[in-house]
């Protein structure tokens, strides 16, 4: 396996392209179906939680926790789109502004798009979401902002489908990740619809569902976002979920899997950092190992945590220091 640590990489690769070969180059579009993270590493945004929690660090002398917290925010890391935080009219301007940014670095965006109707509907803790009129234009405004850079990446609606089967809302979630999966792969933006994880739903159910959405026309799937499964357990379950899927590619997030998992899915202790975001090529359909939660956030108001999607410092810290850092 050849992995590229994408907190710290500078680019050199080679991508296949009509036949040449070269960096693709700032500004330079990445086909949708090609692995968007062999051509380009990934973006750190300067403005994340993490970074701004660095910051506050320094500026009142706690200079290890400033050091941690920077080494942290280094580290490329989804980018989530709520309607909570980015509501319509303001989540397309936000998205153009990080994709421009990216584009500047000649790094890659990592979205993460968390708005579908009655989200969270297993966990309450991030309940929530759009109206089902409401969700279509709203992912129709991301799919147009990211569209303009060429090369934005989105992880489409973690647990939506998954969930769909306890929440009893198939019919419905189907219909509107569908229509999200047809406006993204529409507007060029290389997309991964959540895959669940491999101690969830098998393989076979979220098969049926992937068929549904139309996952075939993207370029794959995401599993583990947000959990804390092993990479071993998660790569024998997209491997099993890609055959059944014809050979659909797909991304692991290992942010917080480190030590593996436990039976306790929200904010549970004793957990590590995994492995660092980086481009697989070891001939199986693994793009990328990604930190699509941002390590150190809250998965909500449990074990002590803060609100769910909240930067909570002391979680950081001690993913840290379980990590060796």
């Amino acid at each position: 396996m050849t992995r590229t640590v994408l907190a710290a990489a500078v680019l050199v690769v080679v991508a296949v392209l009509g036949g040449c070969s070269g960096d693709p180059g700032p500004g330079t579009a990445v086909p949708p179906s090609a692995n968007p993270f062999e051509a380009l590493a990934g973006y750190a945004d300067p403005d994340s939680g993490v970074a701004q929690a660095a910051a506050r660090a320094e500026a009142a002398g706690h200079s290890r926790q400033a050091r941690v917290l920077a080494r942290l925010a280094a580290v490329p890391a989804g980018i989530w789109l709520t309607p909570e935080e980015y509501p319509p009219g303001e989540v397309g301007p936000h998205v153009a502004s990080v994709t421009s940014a990216a584009a500047g670095s000649d790094r890659v965006p990592l979205f993460v798009v968390y708005g579908i109707p009655d989200r969270d509907c297993t966990g309450g803790f991030s309940a929530g979401g759009l109206t089902a009129a409401d969700y279509g234009p709203w992912v129709d405004e991301i799919a147009t902002a990211a569209a303009g850079a060429g090369r934005a990446v989105v992880v489409l609606e973690p647990d939506a489908l998954a969930a769909s089967l306890e929440c009893r809302d198939r019919a419905r979630r189907v219909r509107l990740v569908a229509g999200a999966v047809d406006s993204l792969r529409d507007a060029g933006v290389t997309t991964y619809v959540d895959g669940g994880h491999s101690d969830w739903i098998s393989p076979t159910a979220l098969a049926n569902l992937m068929r549904d959405v139309g996952v075939g026309s993207v370029r794959g799937f995401a599993t583990n976002v947000a959990n804390y499964q092993s990479d071993d357990d998660e790569r024998a379950y997209a491997a099993r979920l890609s055959r059944l899927l014809g050979g659909a590619h797909y991304v692991i997030d290992s942010s917080r899997n480190g030590n593996g998992s436990t039976p306790v899915w929200c904010n549970p202790p004793g957990r590590a950092l995994g492995t660092e975001p980086g481009y697989v090529d070891d001939g199986t359909g693994l793009d990328a190992f990604l930190w699509v939660k941002p390590p150190g956030e809250s998965d909500g108001g449990c074990g002590g945590g803060r609100p769910a999607g909240e930067l909570w410092p002391r979680r950081a810290m001690e993913l840290a220091a379980a990590s060796g850092w």
